[in-house]
This record gives C-alpha cells, structure tokens and sequence, in this order.
C-alpha cells in the first residue's frame, strides 16, 4: 500500500468527497497523489432522512456504496484515525499504518452522542421514541408519524451543534400536517422543547417561521434541553437554560435529535480549537497553526451552520488555496459563511432560508425566501439530491 501523497483527505463525506474532485479536476498532476480515508463502507445524502421519516421518500434513495463515491485518480483507504502529527506531516491510522502527506484537508463530519441523552439509545426505535439521525431508525419515525391518533407529540433540538439547525423543526411541521390531513390534528398537541432562544438565527426566517408555528398551533418552548427521557413512563426530562431547573413532560411520541459533538480523534488532537474542532481561519480555511492544513464541513470550528449547502460554497475555496500553497502562491480564496436551510413546513411547503457569517439572508432567487413555496419544496425534494450526486460530488458545483 502506497503510504505517502502530496493531498489526505481525511473524510469520505460531502466534504472530502468534493474537495478531491475538485482538486483533481483542477490538477491533473495530482492523479493517484491524492488519498482519502474513510472506514464507512457507505455513503449517505442525509438531508433526504426528513423526507423519508415524513414518509416522502425512501431511504434506500439516500444511500450509495463509498467505492462509487471516490473520484477516479484517489485513493480510498479504508480506515480511522487514530491520531495527527502534523510537525511531521503524518497521521496514524487503527490499522497500524503510518501515511505521510504534503498537504492535509480535515473534513471528518460530527459525531452523534446517543448516551448524551438518558435512556435515549436502549429506547430508540420502540415505544413510540424516534430519530431521523440514524438510517437503521428512521423508518420507525414515519411508521410512529403514521400510526398515531392522539396525545402529545413531542420534538426537541438540543444544546450542541447539530447537522442543519433546522433539521429538528422539518420533521415536526410535516408530522403536523400529516396529523391535519389524517383528521386527527384535533386530538395531538404538538410541543416543540428547543434548547434555542428562538426558532431560527436569522431574523427574517424568524419571523416567517414565528408565524408558521403560531398558525399551526404549535406550543414551542425555548431554552429547554432535553436531558433524559424514561420510555416506560412516557416521560422527557428537560433541562431550564436559564433557570437551571429541570421540567418534565409527558408525550405519547417523542422525535428526539441527539447532542452531537467533534469526534473523538479530532477533539483530542493537536488541530483542535478548546472546544473540540478544527481550528482554521474562518475566510481562507487554512489551520490557525499549520499552513499545510485545511478544514471544512462539519468538524471545523466555522460560525455558520454545519449544512451540506455550507460545504459546497467551503470546498470551492479549499480546493482553490491548497491549489495556490502548491503553487507558492498566496492564499486569496474566501469564504463568507454562506449556508443555507430549506425549511420542510410541511408537504409541498418550504422555506429557503439563505444566509451568511453576518447572519443576514444571503438569497440566490428572484422573490422573497421566507415565504413558503411549493416549488422550493419539489427543489429539495427531487432537484437537489440529484445535483448533490451528479454536480457536488463530481465537483462540478
């Protein structure tokens, strides 16, 4: 096995994925000098789990094998790291294996914590408990959604960064509209526990949003985060940000998105930032302290949303600078903190919240984005996975 190349590429997600296509469409020199480790034998679209734990679409639709992922000219090597030494260029895989590199990018994603919760990961997928944030599980959601007639339904979004901040509302609003169009809305009250101050960052979206839940009746606590839950009990313990004092709420269903976190052998490594990510600047994308390395996507420590649409206005500009460092050129390519949410608010109802590092909107359409729209919602739903399968990981957008 070759165990040296001019670019690793840690991460066989959206974000490494893209960077390498991009770099070997931009560098033919760096054909089969680029290496991209990934252990997971699969990988999956996940912005398409809301839609299938809404009974919109079908998982299977979310999931290709890595090998047909891998751009042509990359060399997938199939396994973890175990730990960076970036004073001497090398990093240590579980395998026992020693790769050395000229350049590094670190695109390891987030990590899903299911003991962070108590009681969440032995009740998941029973007892009317689910999460759209496992592909084993997420069938389970829709299965709950549909066979449910009444009582309190319960959604939460917790106190830690999360994969698309507004992930944890979309399912809530499509289950509310199933509840409307199965006649038994009347019998569910719907509770939103977030541990936000508010439904969305940006005010615009805010306030578009603020009227959605209002129009559709939903009662949404904020500053409220989700602790424990006791299945048995029916049972969601949460936590007051504010007043530190723990609440109880009882629920006859219960959607659950997990604390998340930087994984383990980023957090613990010479790259990471106090709290865990990778530290780069938040423009260039270049490591605070090696200028051999770059960061992206969800496991850097970037003031935006950890989104999929994030990664593809990050892996232009990665692409581009470690293309300039290779070159003794300067490092001039920017990123503005553009990330973008398309918020499911029901079937065929979208809001396309687009926005920067200033958290002002930041709109690619012709009309006003917080207002919700069919056509926003067949883009999302059957345009977009197609341009994230055949432009974004091909590195032609």
């Amino acid at each position: 096995m070759k165990t040296s190349f001019k670019v690793v590429i840690v991460g066989g997600g959206t974000a490494g994925i893209s960077v390498a296509a991009r770099l070997l469409r931009k560098s033919h020199s760096l054909s089969e000098d680029i290496a991209i480790v990934d252990p997971a034998n699969k990988h999956y679209y996940q912005p398409l789990w809301t839609l299938v734990g809404g009974g919109a679409s079908k998982k299977e639709n979310s999931e290709r094998e890595m090998e047909s992922v891998i751009p042509q000219g990359a060399t997938w090597i199939q396994a973890a790291v175990q730990s960076f030494t970036p004073e001497h260029n090398q990093i240590y895989l579980n395998n026992g294996e020693i790769l050395s590199y000229e350049y590094l990018v670190v695109a390891g994603g987030i990590e899903i914590n299911w003991n962070a919760i108590k009681g969440l990961k032995e009740a998941l997928g029973t007892k009317q408990v689910c999460s759209n944030y496992s592909f084993e599980h997420v069938d389970y959601t829709w299965e709950t959604i549909r066979s449910f007639k009444g009582g309190t339904a319960l959604f939460t979004h917790p106190a830690s960064p999360v994969k698309c901040g507004g992930a944890p509302q979309k399912i809530m609003h499509l289950a509310e509209d199933y509840f409307r169009k199965t006649e038994v809305r009347e019998n569910v009250k719907v509770v939103f526990g977030s541990a936000n101050p508010a439904i969305f960052d940006v005010i615009k979206y805010r306030l578009a949003l603020e009227k959605v839940i209002e129009r559709k009746n939903i009662d949404a606590r904020f500053r409220r985060n989700l602790i424990e839950i006791r299945p048995d009990e029916k049972l969601a313990i949460f936590e007051n940000l504010d007043t530190q004092e723990t609440e109880e709420i009882s629920y006859d269903m219960i959607h659950v998105t997990p604390y998340m976190q930087a994984p383990a052998f980023i957090k613990d490594s010479p790259l990471a930032d106090e709290n865990g990510w990778v530290d780069v600047n938040m423009y260039t994308l270049q490591h605070i302290r090696y200028a051999n390395i770059f960061g992206l996507g969800d496991s850097a420590n970037l003031p935006t949303s950890k989104t999929g649409a994030a990664i593809r206005k990050q892996a232009p500009v990665v692409a581009e600078n470690v293309i300039s460092l290779m070159r003794q050129k300067p490092v001039t390519a920017k990123y503005n903190g553009y990330s973008s949410c398309p918020i499911v608010t029901g079937y065929n109802k979208l809001i396309l919240a687009e926005f920067d590092y200033s958290k002002e909107p930041n709109e690619s359409m012709p009309f006003n984005q917080a207002v919700e729209r069919a056509s926003m919602y067949v883009m999302k739903k059957d345009l977009l996975p197609i341009m994230y399968w055949d432009g974004m990981l091909k590195g032609t957008m």
